[in-house]
Order: structure tokens, then sequence, then C-alpha cells
């Protein structure tokens, strides 16, 4: 149980956990199964969000648990939610270095960088895993098995493995987004200002992949915004928490899977792949889609060209 709630309310809490997590791997399984179904989608920058989808289905799978309590399957849930939790946000500042990288720096050599995210992202996630493991901090904590947080260690193993990493990729992602969006904004009106036909069109194309790759980052901000209010509220009064705080907190982050989902989603790119696999099984005069879901032209391969084009660096 979760210190200074009742037992009805963290009983609630784990509900909320659960049917969050299963909206998100509905989501994020749709998102993996796109990637692996259709080539057409497997371009280096729907790459990284097939890896993001993937860490966050796996997440949403051992969160479904619930609260195992002790045994085992308690113990997977702390390992795989912290492995898994830890990986799925890295995987969204592979997103915002790409996007700067391509309208900052001019360089769109980010598929090179593949191997290096890899490592960085997988190698990161296990080693905030296993810093818990060597003192057997993970259990039962509160209305799920995770790191342990009765005592002060275990407090601080959350902060450091967690909490200190989440943190610095919200931050490292919003300082990204804003010289992202400063770069766009300036280019706008530079190539307004001498008719640069050539400048505007390279401006609305990064702007395509700002506004179609941009919302990963600005969703993991989103997603734990609440996570971060409630920390800081919790340090400072640490025996009067707010349930209605903890309930925000938890379905938000939660959510971040199925958020995920609906801005893959709206990406025309993978519209316009769905409808052209449904025409081919489904009969013409039951397409109640075509009439506004996927009227889409090429504008989506456009946004991908500042993200894919193998340029040099």
């Amino acid at each position: 149980m979760i210190e200074g709630l009742t037992p009805a309310q963290t009983g609630a809490l784990t509900v909320i956990n659960q049917c969050a997590s299963a909206l998100s791997f509905v989501g994020t399984f749709f998102i993996v199964m796109c990637y692996v179904l259709f080539k057409d989608l497997r371009s280096f920058a729907f790459k990284l969000v097939f890896y993001l989808s993937l860490s966050d289905m796996l997440a949403s799978l051992f969160n479904m648990l619930g609260n195992p309590g002790e045994g085992f399957l308690c113990y997977a849930q702390g390992y795989s939610s912290q492995f898994f939790s830890i990986a799925s946000f890295l995987w969204t500042t592979t997103i915002s270095f790409t996007l700067h990288r391509a309208a900052v720096k001019h360089k769109t050599d980010g598929e090179g960088f593949g191997a290096i995210f890899h490592v960085y992202v997988w190698g990161t996630s296990l080693m905030m895993t296993i810093i818990p493991l060597i003192g057997n901090d993970y259990g039962p904590a509160g209305a799920w098995c995770w790191v342990q947080s009765e005592t002060a260690a275990g407090k601080v193993l959350r902060f450091m493995t967690f909490y200190l990493p989440l943190w610095g990729a919200i931050l490292f992602n919003g300082i990204a987004y804003f010289q992202v969006i400063r770069v766009i904004n300036n280019a706008t009106s530079m190539a307004t200002e001498l008719s640069d036909r050539q400048l505007q069109v390279q401006t609305r194309v990064d702007m395509k992949a700002l506004n179609r790759y941009g919302y990963y980052p600005l969703i993991l901000i989103g997603s734990f915004t609440f996570g971060t209010i409630n920390r800081i509220y919790g340090f400072v009064e640490q025996h009067h928490p707010l349930f209605w705080l903890y309930c925000l907190d938890i379905a938000s982050a939660s959510l971040m899977g199925f958020f995920n989902s609906i801005a893959y989603g709206y990406n025309s790119s993978v519209r316009r792949v769905l409808q052209e696999k449904l025409d081919l099984i489904w009969p013409e005069k039951y397409r109640w889609w075509t009439s506004g879901f996927t009227r889409l032209d090429n504008s989506g391969e456009a946004e991908m060209v500042s993200l894919e084009a193998d340029q040099g660096p």
C-alpha cells in the first residue's frame, strides 16, 4: 500500500494503471504490426517510432499484471517495467536528436547513428535496471511491483535510476524542440523576406517533419508532467499524498503508448499505406473511409525527406 493512501485508494490506482496500460498495449501493438506487415513504412524515422512503441508495448504488458504481490511475477514486473519504461523515453530522445540534426544542423545522416542509438538506449536501460537489483530493491511497491521506496536508500535509487534519466530526457527534448522551432521560424521569416522559393520549400518540409515526429518527445513531456508535480509535492509533503494527483500521475504515464499510437495514426504516410492495403481486400461499395479518412496526396513523402535523405555529413 502506498504510504498515506487507504487500501481502497491503492487498489483504485492499480485498476487505473491496468486499464490505461491495456489501452497503450493495444495502441502500440497496432504500431508494431504496421511496421512488421508493411514494408513501405520501414523507413529510418519509423524505425525509431517502432522501437519506441515496442518498448511501450512491453512495459504496458507487464503493467497489466496489476499488483501481483510477492513472487516471480512481482519481480518480473519490477525488472521489466523499469527496463522498458526507461527504454521508451530514451527512444524519444533519439527522435529529438534526429529532428534537431536535420532542421538545425542541416545534416541528414541520422541513419548512420542507428547502432549508437541501440547501444545508448538498451545499454542505459540495462544499467539503470541492474543497479537496484544489486541491493535486491525490487518488490511490492504499493499498487504494483517496482523499486521499493520504504527506505531512504530505495527512494534515492528510484530517483537516480528512473526519475533522473526521465527528467534528463524531458529537458533534452524540450531544448531540442525549442531550437528546432526557433530555426524553422527564423528560416520561414527569411524565406518570406527574400522570396526564396527553395528555402520556403525546405522550411515547409522541416515543419511537416516536426509536426509528425515532434509529437513523440512532446508526448513524453505531457505524460510525465503530473508525475513530476507529484514527485515534487511528495518531497514537500511526504506524509500527506493527494489521491487525485496520484490518479493523474498514473493515468497519464500509463497512457503514453496510447498517445504515441494516436500520433502515429495521424501521420499521412501511415494512413495512405493503410488505405492502399484496405483497398486491395475490401469491396469498393463498402469503402466508407474514402470520403474523408484518407484523401491523401504525396505530402507524406515530403515529410520524410529532411530526416532520411542520405546526403552525408
